[in-house]
């Protein structure tokens, strides 16, 4: 083909265009590209959370650790680190709504924090007044009072255990608080004497346990108990029908656990003299009844109301010592001898359980004791021979609810060993927690 010159020059002056063009673009994007910086993805510096004692960052502190000696104060504690007696004056005065210092006791725990840079001087000092509740002093430029409260761990935990000589020691033996044995005194108080527990009985209990720094400092509600006492195993469980009310303990049929009354008006004594038509009575020496039940208890032991009434005498003879007598409804009178001071009057309501005297010998006793009457319709009867089996049973719309969640408690119960003293081992404490736990401040 013949290209004229005509074409060729236009072609020509195209591909000159086209390369100055291409030039320009070129020289274009290498200058954009200098001077936009390039954008480097931002990595999220990862927080360090620095440890903090009563919730105080301790990282330029020395924290010392000590216990209040006798006859040591907060004066003379920051006193030993020249702490001017003008600014120490100044801070009990700050305390005074908050905390009185002269509370502080001996056996006590406190803190205190001081400077890496300056070790004689305190910025902080934190009086713990139990193992939950601290008192902090701030010491620095502001002078402040302040408390607080540790963080409080609730696990639910479980034990079981024979009796070799009373609830008490075998809670012990077990690793479980002591205390388990009063609340179960309060749950079956109706229908065990608790007096007359002892070898060959035993117990399985599911309960509430607190921790603070990874410590036990007490046990909390009982949720589900097995006691057998005399060959009788009796179950209890704790169930709240509606969360706006309180719960009660039902046995495993969602039965109330509550009676009419008590056993007894002692959560732990020992009967030393029962009803009886005809006894040497120990003080006047002669024949007589005895249309009561004694409890031996030390002196100042609570006596407590085997059921809920209105005190119709609290008074004082020289035959009966201090007493109070209660009418529980027409059928239904009981009286309680020789205390040692009443914690009632005439006319007050009193309910099942509440603390209505202390024991004590007044009267005609030859030491501490409650002598305990009983009235049916009138006439004088032995309580150990009545029968209270009216029991409340859970209204029927919440039976389903109830059975569901005592089964989870029974399974383990079921799969619960019972142990003695004899034959308890370090890596089984019959303890057993649950994953069944919660975090936060009582």
């Amino acid at each position: 083909m013949k290209i004229n010159n005509h074409t060729l020059k236009i072609v020509c002056i195209l591909l000159i265009v086209l390369g100055v063009g291409f030039v320009f673009f070129s020289a274009f994007e290498m200058n954009k590209s200098a001077e936009t910086p390039v954008v480097k993805p931002v990595v999220a510096k990862k927080k360090v959370s620095l440890p903090k004692l009563f919730g105080i960052q301790v990282d330029s502190f020395t924290v010392e650790k000590k216990v209040i000696q006798h006859n040591e104060f907060l004066s003379n504690i920051l006193g030993s680190y020249q702490i001017d007696p003008l600014r120490i004056a100044k801070l009990v005065q700050k305390s005074k709504p908050v905390f009185n210092v002269r509370k502080m006791a001996a056996g006590k725990p406190y803190t205190l924090f001081t400077y890496k840079e300056d070790p004689t001087k305190v910025a902080y000092l934190i009086y713990e007044d139990t193992p939950i509740d601290y008192v902090v002093y701030d010491l620095r430029d502001t002078l402040q009072v302040y408390t607080g409260k540790k963080d409080v761990v609730t696990k639910t935990e479980s034990v079981a255990g024979e009796i070799s000589s009373s609830l008490y020691d075998a809670l012990q033996e077990q690793g479980a608080d002591p205390v388990l044995a009063i609340k179960l005194a309060e749950i079956y108080g109706w229908a065990v004497d608790f007096y007359a527990i002892g070898k060959g009985d035993w117990f399985k209990i599911q309960y509430e346990r607190q921790y603070v720094d990874h410590k036990p400092i007490g046990a909390g509600q009982i949720k589900a108990a097995i006691l057998s006492h005399k060959g009788k195993e009796l179950q209890a469980y704790y169930f709240q029908p509606d969360h706006a009310e309180k719960g009660f303990y039902y046995d495993e049929n969602g039965n109330s656990m509550k009676r009419t009354f008590l056993k007894a008006p002692l959560k732990f004594s020992r009967i030393t003299s029962r009803y009886t038509k005809r006894r040497l009575h120990p003080v006047q020496k002669i024949w007589k009844a005895h249309l009561g039940t004694d409890y031996a208890a030390p002196r100042g032991t609570p006596i407590i109301a085997t059921g809920s009434g209105v005190v119709i005498a609290s008074s004082y003879t020289s035959g009966n010592g201090n007493y109070v007598k209660i009418k529980h409804n027409n059928t239904y009178t009981t009286q309680y001898l020789h205390m040692s001071r009443r914690a009632v009057r005439n006319g007050q309501r009193v309910e099942q359980g509440q603390v209505i005297g202390y024991v004590g010998s007044t009267g005609l006793a030859t030491g501490p004791h409650v002598c305990y009457r009983f009235w049916k319709n009138g006439r004088q009867v032995d309580p150990l021979r009545q029968n209270f089996h009216e029991a409340i049973p859970l209204d029927k719309k919440y039976l389903a609810a109830f059975k569901a969640s005592i089964t989870s408690k029974q399974e383990q119960f079921a799969a619960l060993a019972v142990k003695d003293h004899h034959t308890l081992t370090a890596s089984n404490q019959s303890i057993e927690a649950t994953d069944d736990e919660e975090t936060g401040a009582l």
